[in-house]
């Protein structure tokens, strides 16, 4: 049985190297810049945003936490509530209340 997922729109850019072919440039050429630029990496910059949208989402929509895993690009909702609890010590729905 299929499960159904939610119809919000899914964030496809996930790693420094979507983002670089997307920007047309090679990833170390991206690294490169945004490390000197911002003093992060790309990786860590990418994790930065995902855990704001992530935040944002668990607190101000009804949205349940599969659903946010989903709509941020994560396939397995383990992993997000590993992800999210890694980055923020706190698990999706502990963050929520």
């Amino acid at each position: 049985m299929q499960t159904k997922q939610p119809s919000h729109q899914r964030l496809n850019l996930r790693t420094p190297k979507d983002y670089a072919d997307r920007l047309a440039v090679h990833v170390n050429h991206l690294n490169k810049v945004l490390k000197e630029t911002t003093g992060s990496t790309t990786t860590e910059t990418i994790s930065k945003r995902l855990i704001q949208e992530a935040k944002i989402l668990l607190k101000q929509t009804h949205w349940s936490v599969a659903e946010i895993a989903y709509t941020l690009g994560f396939d397995d909702l383990a992993h997000f509530s590993n992800y999210f609890k890694k980055q923020t010590t706190l698990a999706p729905l502990a963050f929520r209340a």
